[in-house]
């Protein structure tokens, strides 16, 4: 029998399968007894309120579900002794002397589970021998696989980097338990931060992190737990919360999330992934051995499903909530209409307290963007000051190069960006001075409409402030009236129109088919089928043409009056362009389930959120009006003279690529949306008053990434 104590976690192998296992605290009070699974495995993380047996997974999702972490401390284990973690509980820093060299190895975290690396080093033809400037790609997929590099590590070390790509505990040919977002994971990172620093090919013994997606995420948790040996972050594409993620308006997401989860599951299974088994048979006997804790992996599907409420306990793995303890320079990009993650990101912008520099790029587009040529250019800025330290300059040969290979990855063949900063030679204090003037936020629009290959990773123009959102914006109400209109000014009579359920509606996202291809989002044209609500399940409002240009900026809300049919019901909202070129163009959603009527403390006159808590959730009285503010995700746009605004409300679903729900319907089941007098329900909207060049025509239809269009409806 062997305990070892981690970090938030115990583990226990090589006992009798079925053995009982009394865990009990400091004091001798019993915390819960574990019952050895059928490999002789046993592993706690969430302890459940009452010391009961946690004897199958029915019993850990209900400790998920009301329990708490395992704290810090010392415990026994059927009568053993271990010290569990805290994730500032940090080693001694000997702990961090492993050496290793370009290739496949293992390094060691602090509670004695390896995890499988791959070191990559740049070309010494075009970059000369080391030391290099490092990063680190960390992530459950498969940056450790020696033979096929993830796209972080791939560009970085075209790019002159070495890379050092990890699997997180639990996944790939790792040990461990995998236990997504948690953190163990977190500390983990700060590990491996310190030992790959102290390598003496790493230049200034400081590395930065890269990665889109899920080694985008893994940095914001890494990050938080200060590593000293960080030099900087570059995570793309993210999520704030993944709980809200997996639960958007507090409705199970059955679509994307539940999908990426499932893989998760299948895939952290052992030799799950067909790497992990091709090494194990080719003789590779620590992979062989790291397997066999995988009987105690999640099945995060099931478990996430059961956490139906957001919990406090849940704060720990919510990015937003960790953020503010970043201490080192970030680089964030993010798409307004991400299929898979959305665009809460932008909540996160301006809550890096601690860091010292930040710059973010915002688009419309897709999820793979933030390594599209039309950003690639700034990424590689970023890293080449804070983590090389040095005037950023591309090698000629990967600038010659570069067309060749965009076109093999995104469809198309621009040119990198010209080097901004070279007119300083070799002066990085004054270069980086230069770089520092520029405000942190840049604002791409019409991303696809740049080149001439419609749907293109490219833009048309593009705007820079100091913060997102702009810190000059205003909220702009527009009333909805029973004419379907948008009005300035709300209705003297109190009114109401009304649509019916759609049970169809939460199953349709407009591009489900590619989820198992998802590699067809890089390139200029992704296959969609955007499917209308019937005109009893929706009500619609349109404002009046535009005289001038409008500019929005930032989250919004619809602050609603509802009369409900059902105890239970959830509302979507979709904001549509009319361009005056006879086409609606999508612009964004958003969803709540209104039983959530608490928001949280963060929610201001533009952007609104909830607590999600269970006491705070009450059923709805059938024909009782509620009032509340359903939150429209970030996004920038503008919208030319002639153009209208739509606002659309029905059950969720059908809006959306990736993203299905499990709503609450009832077939024939109807809903009325209050209008003027005492139930006035307003459209608002956070207004930029900027001033943008932009070229006076519409892009062609169907170019703007994420935004598919189709003919412009009546009413």
């Amino acid at each position: 029998m062997q305990v070892t104590g981690g970090v938030e976690t115990l583990t226990v192998t090589g006992v009798v399968p079925g053995t009982r296992l009394p865990v009990l605290d400091a004091a001798g009070d019993a915390v819960v007894t574990l019952v050895a699974d059928h490999a002789g495995n046993a592993f706690l993380s969430f302890v459940p309120p009452e010391p009961v047996e946690l004897d199958g997974p029915e019993r850990l999702a209900e400790a998920l579900v009301s329990g708490h972490v395992l704290h810090a401390g010392h415990y026994t284990v059927d009568g053993h002794p271990v010290q569990v973690l805290a994730v500032d509980d940090h080693p001694d820093p000997s702990t961090y002397d492993q050496p290793i060299d370009a290739g496949y190895t293992y390094l060691t975290m602090r509670d004695g589970v390896t995890l499988s690396a791959m070191v990559r080093f740049p070309s010494e033809d075009l970059y000369g021998p080391g030391p290099w400037p490092t990063v680190i790609e960390y992530s459950g997929y498969t940056p450790s696989d020696p033979d096929e590099p993830q796209p972080g590590t791939l560009l970085a070390t075209l790019m002159g980097f070495a890379v050092v790509g990890v699997n997180m505990r639990g996944t790939g040919c790792s040990g461990g338990v995998f236990d997504l977002f948690s953190p163990a994971q977190a500390a983990d990172g700060y590990d491996i931060v310190e030992i790959v620093a102290r390598q003496p090919w790493v230049l200034h013994h400081h590395v930065g992190m890269v990665g889109l997606s899920y080694p985008g995420i893994s940095q914001l948790y890494v990050a938080a737990t200060r590593p000293p040996s960080l030099a900087a972050i570059t995570p793309l594409s993210v999520i704030d919360d993944p709980w809200r993620q997996q639960w958007p308006g507090g409705i199970y997401n059955s679509g994307f999330t539940r999908a990426w989860v499932a893989a998760r599951d299948e895939q952290t299974q052992a030799g799950g992934q067909a790497w992990d088994q091709k090494r194990i048979e080719g003789g590779d006997e620590i992979a062989r051995a790291n397997q066999s804790i995988r009987t105690q992996n999640f099945d995060f599907e099931h478990y996430g499903r059961a956490v139906e409420n957001y919990r406090p306990e849940l704060d720990a793995r919510r990015v937003s909530e960790l953020i503010g303890r970043i201490d080192v320079p970030v680089y964030l990009t993010g798409a307004w209409q991400d299929e898979q993650t959305g665009s809460r990101f932008a909540s996160m912008l301006e809550r890096f307290e601690s860091s010292p520099e930040q710059r973010f790029t915002v688009f419309n587009g897709h999820h793979p963007d933030g390594y599209s040529p039309m950003v690639i250019g700034r990424w590689f800025e970023f890293l080449s000051f804070h983590v090389a330290r040095r005037v950023p300059m591309v090698h000629e040969m990967i600038r010659m190069f570069a067309p060749s290979q965009f076109e093999l990855a995104f469809g198309f063949s621009p040119e990198l960006e010209p080097d901004r900063f070279t007119h300083h030679g070799d002066d990085v204090d004054a270069a980086l001075e230069e770089y520092r003037s520029e405000p942190r936020v840049r604002i791409l629009f019409e991303n696809g409409a740049g080149h001439e290959v419609p749907g293109a990773t490219a833009h048309r123009f593009e705007t820079t402030t100091t913060a997102f959102p702009p810190p000059d914006v205003t909220a702009r109400r527009w009333y909805l009236t029973g004419g379907a209109s948008l009005a300035d000014e709300p209705p003297g009579d109190d009114e109401s129109v009304s649509y019916l359920d759609d049970p169809e509606a939460g199953d349709l996202a407009y591009s489900m088919e590619l989820l198992s291809d998802l590699n067809k989002f890089t390139f200029p044209d992704v296959p969609i089928t955007w499917t209308s609500f019937a005109t009893e399940h929706r009500v619609i409002f349109d404002s009046a043409p535009f005289e001038e240009p409008l500019v929005v900026a930032g989250a919004g809300h619809v602050n609603l009056w509802l009369r409900p049919g059902t105890a239970d019901t959830a509302v979507q909202a979709t904001l549509t362009e009319l361009r005056s070129d006879g086409h609606e163009q999508r612009i964004q959603c958003g969803w709540h389930r209104p039983q959530h009527r608490v928001e949280s403390s963060d929610a201001d006159e533009l952007w609104v959120d909830y607590t999600f808590l269970a006491e705070h959730r009450t059923p709805l009285e059938v024909g009782e009006w509620i009032s509340f503010r359903l939150p429209l995700h970030p996004f920038t746009h503008l919208f030319r003279p002639g153009s209208r605004l739509r606002l659309q409300l029905s059950t969720p679903g059908r809006d959306h690529p990736f993203w299905c729900f499990e709503n609450p319907t009832v077939p024939g089941a109807s809903h009325d949306v209050g209008i003027g007098g005492d139930h006035a329900s307003v459209l608002v909207l956070p207004v930029w008053p900027v001033e943008l060049e932009f070229p006076a025509d519409h892009p062609a239809p169907g170019s703007l990434r994420g935004q598919p269009v189709r003919p412009s409806p009546g009413r």
